[in-house]
């Protein structure tokens, strides 16, 4: 074995970084389960637990050198669909954008090529921007944007003589800006809903962005909060010193008010008890020693800080500030708090007896981002901003501002923020930094504090420059603030999913238990068919590809699914597949009477290229599946990729390692048993002669599909025809019929209702009001209306969206356009890109074509079969994509079937040169018959695994594997080997420059 040190070392080096990455994800499972004990079933202490842990600094509680907050960002990440969540897509509106931009403009052929785009986008894979381009020359080829667009806060970039591409240019500039704008702020406020491991992209498609937020239960306060468009202000502030007084005075009365509602509880005590037994009077005098206690607690200097707490109430979680680290005075930041305490402050500073304390022109905000100079990150700035008009409205608001950037200062190596504003907000400008010299301004966007400038002196004309400690990420970060109060562009949730926490807890569930039984099945088959030692050598190097596997997952940052689980076990089934194919030929090398050592040399050895090509093509399409799948798919396409990679190292590299290690100490190797040993030895079956039949057999399955397809059609889910579907579980079980009644009357339509999983759990599905915006409240209350006479009258809204609504999701129409357009565009590109790998790789396109075909009748076969069937079987047939997922994989895994009975043949045509083609192909076909039934069923095995035992949320879309993989295996021999031979009998095939054999 050749580079067996490199190997060696790049297996220990694999191994420790798993340790290394899983090891964070043992870390906080620790304290998961520390704070599932501390709380005893109480989930408001569990989460509280988790929290204290979280703002420990590293002095109090680290691993690794990391903080909690460090190790669960490097920890393995669960998708909702395991966890429980929210997954949001926004769209930008570009259209505001543009009549912003415009001014409002009422021009006819602008509004005429606006109103246009809107119906086209529907249907087109374009951006707003670029089929408005299209649109308002089809309208008018001799209308000029600059016409339009040259407005007074466009004048310096778009002029009169401004061609139309000029003026497209700086639209695409401002369009981009204004999203990067969007993106930044929704970056921001997604960091309030306190979510672990939150997710925000910006998707292909020019304008959206897709968000995860898991564990967030609250879909309401989620989907105003994206909504709002930027709310941008300028405030005058207060400086520190003026505001101590008036905290400390807050401080005392807090204290005092504490000491007045203890007593008052431990008098009610008292006179509970002079009711009861006269021997409860120790329970009277015992309250009444603990208020003595604490109030000379209270009168003491305080030493601890416990007893500081117990004595400064406000003081003990707000650390009041006169002066702020690295700044000159004044400073509008009078107090840091952890970011956990500031609700406790904030309800402080509700009590109205602690409200009257405090100037009326007084309001206090928090900082968006920890302090500055905090080393542990969790402590927030909280800012006194002073209100000087009557209406209580900011002075100056963000859609004064025209333009905003990074700039250096005059060394060229400090950086500052430039930012202009138009006519009316330069002269309010002006006045305030007038009457505010020496102070600081706020900017708040949001309702947080985003920067607080100290006034240098009156500023005219609106051109400011504001210096300060910055680097060039955080100036980006302010400009970009700046400009985010420009124009209006608030983007529109078009597509939003959401999963329970008890739907996710179940999916985790079902998920690792068909993952642990296909894990045992894999393992046992193993050993059972290549023997006790051969078999344990391939669960150890299956052993060793799981570990791999979660460890890359960890390492990446990866998310792993529900459907991700699906392609781990489904990767279990591949893995073996290149064990087999070496145990095949080591078995094939002793028949042949080599000794061990040789057989196992040889084995490896002509295993090779078999194995590289099949992997390789089914790694094409997951890499496919990846770049074309979103969320849960790609979560899919992630694994299976990782798992391909991480099999082929262990099941080549590992084995053979072990070998060479017990070779070495001439152990006692078998690769069979007496029952197997012989299993398809001397199979002669013609398949040649009866390809006719099998031909037959595939043309009346795919015109009976093909006439299901044009009678019945295909079941398609939301993410093509765009709805909205509901997972409901009630107390009882339940008729579809009565759910879909009750239904059509809210909603004024008849919906789809089917059973998911138990007849207490139906899934709904609904068209209702899908083209309208800001409805989602409406159709929450509806659902509610027609289903409280089956859940309860007593049950209350909020009751029915937290216990009783276990999932919902909502996809607008142009979502599902693209993602139909995405399914043709995936499995199109899958199957040229294969065409071409092995039209490459085996040097005739016979090959190429015999594949392609086979790889056309296996998704046909799967479709006809999802539209016979769909209604009929007891679960969901839903054409959405996790179909396409699965089509895409039994691709991937049907081609690598063929694949291997190609590699065969091209093995033997050179040896076998002077015999009839069609004894080459079915010596070759005959061959590798027991491997192609070795791996057939051990994949078929772990996938039923999954069906029975993973749960109805993927049980379609595993039912779509089961019967690709079926499929797929009959096509490989039956399907792609026969149109080779038709196409290469007559012309011949070439085996080298020289030589072709035919028929």
């Amino acid at each position: 074995m050749q580079n067996k040190a490199a190997i060696i070392i790049l297996a220990i080096a694999l191994a420790v970084v798993s340790i290394y990455q899983l090891s964070f994800t043992a870390a906080t499972h620790k304290v998961k389960k520390d704070a599932r004990e501390y709380a005893k079933g109480n989930l408001v202490r569990e989460r509280a637990y988790v929290d204290s842990i979280a703002t420990l600094p590293k002095e109090d509680w680290s691993f690794l050198g990391n903080t909690y907050k460090e190790c669960q960002k490097k920890e393995i990440n669960l998708g909702l669909d395991l966890k429980g969540g929210m997954n949001v897509i926004l769209e930008v509106s570009v259209e505001d954008i543009l009549r912003a931009l415009s001014n409002y403009s009422t021009d006819k052929i602008f509004n005429e090529a606006l109103s246009r785009v809107r119906q086209e986008q529907r249907q087109s894979q374009l951006d707003f921007l670029t089929l408005f381009n299209r649109a308002f020359r089809e309208i008018d080829p001799d209308a000029k944007l600059a016409a339009i667009f040259g407005t007074v806060e466009l004048r310096d970039r778009v002029n009169f003589n401004s061609s139309n591409e000029d003026v497209m240019e700086v639209l695409d500039d401002e369009v981009s800006s204004a999203i990067d704008n969007a993106f930044n702020i929704l970056r921001t406020r997604i960091d309030r809903f306190g979510v672990v491991q939150p997710n925000i992209t910006q998707l292909a498609t020019k304008g959206r962005i897709l968000i995860e937020l898991p564990g967030q239960d609250d879909p309401k306060r989620v989907r105003e909060l994206l909504q709002g468009t930027a709310n941008l202000e300028f405030w005058e502030t207060y400086e520190n010193a003026e505001i101590i007084d008036y905290l400390s005075q807050a401080n005392n009365l807090l204290r005092e008010l504490q000491v007045t509602a203890r007593a008052v509880t431990d008098t009610t005590v008292a006179v509970q008890t002079d009711e009861e037994e006269s021997a409860d009077t120790t329970v009277t005098e015992q309250s009444l020693l603990d208020l003595i206690e604490q109030d000379a607690a209270l009168s003491a200097e305080a030493t601890t800080r416990e007893q500081f707490n117990v004595q400064n109430p406000l003081f003990g979680i707000l650390n009041p500030r006169v002066t702020a680290q690295g700044e000159p005075l004044p400073s509008s930041m009078v107090g840091l708090a952890s970011g956990l305490d500031t609700a406790m402050i904030n309800e402080y500073f509700k009590i109205n007896q602690i409200k009257s304390l405090f100037p009326r022109d007084l309001r206090l905000l928090w900082s968006q981002n920890p302090y500055k100079y905090d080393p542990s990150g969790t402590l927030y700035e909280l800012h006194a901003i002073k209100v000087t008009t009557r209406d209580g409205r900011p002075p100056l608001s963000g859609d004064v501002i025209t333009s905003a950037r990074p700039s250096s200062g005059i060394t060229g190596s400090e950086v500052n923020v430039d930012f202009n504003m138009n006519a009316e907000g330069a002269k309010t400008w002006a006045r305030m930094t007038r009457e505010n010299v020496g102070r600081c301004i706020a900017v708040v966007l949001d309702g947080y504090v985003r920067s607080y400038p100290r006034v240098e002196n009156e500023i005219t004309g609106g051109s400011t420059e504001i210096t300060g400690d910055f680097t060039l990420e955080e100036a980006d970060d302010l400009a970009n603030i700046l400009k985010s109060g420009k124009m209006p562009a608030p983007a529109r949730i078009v597509s939003d999913t959401v999963v329970g926490p008890t739907l996710g807890k179940e999916a985790i569930q079902s998920g690792f238990f068909s993952f642990l039984i296909a894990f045992i099945i894999v393992l046992v088959y193993m050993i059972f068919y290549y023997s006790k030692v051969a078999g344990t050598i391939s669960d150890i190097a299956l052993f060793a590809n799981i570990f791999l596997l979660f460890g890359v997952l960890a390492s990446l940052s990866a998310v792993l699914t529900l459907p991700g689980i699906a392609g781990i076990v489904l990767t279990m089934g591949m893995a073996v597949d290149a064990n087999v194919l070496i145990y095949e030929r080591i078995r094939e090398e002793l028949r042949a009477g080599k000794g061990v050592k040789l057989a196992i040399s040889d084995g490896y050895k002509r295993a090779y290229s078999a194995i590289v090509d099949s992997n390789l093509t089914t790694l094409l399409t997951g890499i496919v599946l990846y770049v074309f799948g979103t969320g849960p798919i790609k979560g899919f396409a992630t694994t299976l990729v990782i798992g391909i990679l991480t099999s082929l190292f262990t099941a080549i590299f590992i084995t053979r390692l072990i070998y060479e290690y017990l070779l070495k100490r001439n152990a006692n190797l078998t690769f069979s048993i007496k029952l197997t040993a012989n299993f398809l030895k001397n199979a002669k079956v013609d398949f040649i002669s009866l390809r006719k039949y099998f031909y037959a057999a595939s043309i009346i399955v795919t015109l009976i599909g093909t006439g299901s397809l044009f009678v019945r059609g295909l079941n398609q889910g939301i993410d093509f025809t765009g709805g909205r579907t509901f997972v409901i579980r009630f107390d009882e079980s339940v008729k579809t019929q009565d759910v879909a009644s009750n239904l059509s009357s809210v909603f004024g339509e008849m919906p789809q209702v089917v059973t998911f999983g138990s007849d207490r759990q139906v899934k709904i599905t609904t068209k209702y009001k899908i083209d309208e915006t800001g409805v989602d409240d409406e159709v929450d209350s509806l659902l509610y209306e027609g289903l409280k006479g089956m859940v309860g009258e007593n049950v209350s809204l909020e009751e029915f969206l937290s216990d009783y609504r276990e999932s919902s999701e909502t996809i607008g129409p142009t979502i599902a356009t693209d993602i139909k357009i995405k399914a043709v565009y995936s499995v199109s590109i899958a199957l040229i890109i294969i065409f071409l790998y092995i039209f490459m790789r085996f040097r005739n396109w016979q090959y190429g074509l015999g594949a392609v075909a086979s790889l056309v009748h296996d998704t046909l076969f799967v479709i006809s079969i999802y539209s016979l069937m769909w209604g009929v079987l007891p679960f969901s047939l839903e054409i959405n994509q996790a179909f396409i997922a699965a089509i895409l994989t039994v691709i991937g895994y049907s081609v690598n079937d063929t694949v291997i009975i190609f590699d065969r043949i091209r093995e033997y045509l050179p040896i076998y040169r002077k015999r009839p083609l069609k004894e080459v192909l079915n010596m070759a076909m005959n061959a590798t018959l027991s491997r192609t039934i070795n791996t057939s069923l051990t994949t078929l095995l772990t996938i039923t695994a999954i069906f029975i035992f993973g749960g109805a949320v993927i049980r379609g879309f595993v039912f779509a594997l089961m019967v690709g993989i079926f499929v797929g295996t009959y096509s490989s021999i039956f399907i792609a080997s026969m149109i080779m031979y038709d196409t290469s009998r007559k012309k011949g095939i070439v085996i080298d420059s020289k030589t072709k054999i035919r028929e």
